[in-house]
């Protein structure tokens, strides 16, 4: 009975490093091809596909976010006298944490698993086969687009996520908190920072190219068959979505020590 529970453990720790090994491959053949010119066309469509397509989801959770984060905060800056403070506060979370990790999550539930979905089910109809035939690199023709689009677009998409949730806040604050107008604004004056945002945004990057790596990865290895590609695209948001809370912990230590 022991046995084979270490059995089980040692082979699922195999087969981790193993998908981890593939991953770090593709990532790596991926960027070698970022050398040469990629195709813009695609790329265009793929930012209009994943990444605008993506706005008003991101706008709504960040929109709630920040009045949430409102909500539960103003009451007690106002109970021990900070209330001066409640907007810069507001804004520094949304720009470090808030607004860069969420609207990762909410890409990578989205996005991740349409990359899956759509190239593992290439893969199951041989159209990936088909490319190989034509002398067309799968990498270059399907995985670059998508590694540029989420990188860029994400960022992107956080800037949006940071204007609506300090919005969102400010909204709260001044209609159910008491708290003027001038006093919320004044405290982003004072206390945030230009590195709160920027910061933000460089983890956005790297999560963006988290979710188009993994979404690939999942989507060339979906086993065959319908449940094959719903397994994957389910691996894929979760393997994602792990990886950016890991990730996100090392790059603030790295960004704001």
């Amino acid at each position: 009975m022991v046995v084979r529970f270490l059995e089980k453990i040692g082979r699922s720790v195999i087969r981790g490093f193993e998908n981890g090994g593939w991953v770090i491959i593709l990532a790596l053949e991926a960027l070698g091809h970022l050398r040469r010119r990629p195709n813009w066309r695609q790329v265009l469509h793929q930012m209009v596909h994943l990444g605008v397509d993506s706005l008003p989801i991101v706008m709504l959770t960040m929109l709630f976010t920040g009045m949430v984060m409102t909500v539960q905060t103003a009451h007690e800056f106002i109970r021990y006298g900070a209330q001066a403070s409640v907007g810069g506060v507001v804004f520094i979370a949304m720009g470090r944490e808030l607004a860069p990790v969420l609207t990762a999550v909410v890409f990578a539930g989205r996005v991740g698993a349409a990359i899956t979905a759509e190239i593992g089910s290439m893969k199951v109809t041989e159209q990936i086969d088909a490319l190989r035939v034509m002398a067309t690199n799968p990498v270059a023709y399907l995985v670059v687009p998508r590694l540029i689009s989420c990188a860029l677009m994400l960022p992107v998409l956080c800037i949006f996520a940071n204007v609506i949730g300090t919005v969102g806040g400010y909204l709260v604050a001044t209609t159910f908190a008491g708290i003027s107008s001038f006093s919320y604004l004044h405290s982003i004056k004072m206390f945030a920072v230009i590195s709160d945002v920027t910061g933000g945004l460089v983890k956005t990057m790297v999560f963006g190219g988290i979710v188009a790596i993994i979404g690939c990865h999942k989507g060339l290895t979906a086993p065959e068959g319908a449940e094959g590609v719903g397994k994957a695209t389910t691996g894929s948001v979760v393997t994602s979505m792990i990886l950016i809370f890991i990730s996100n912990y090392f790059l603030s230590l790295l960004l704001y020590r």
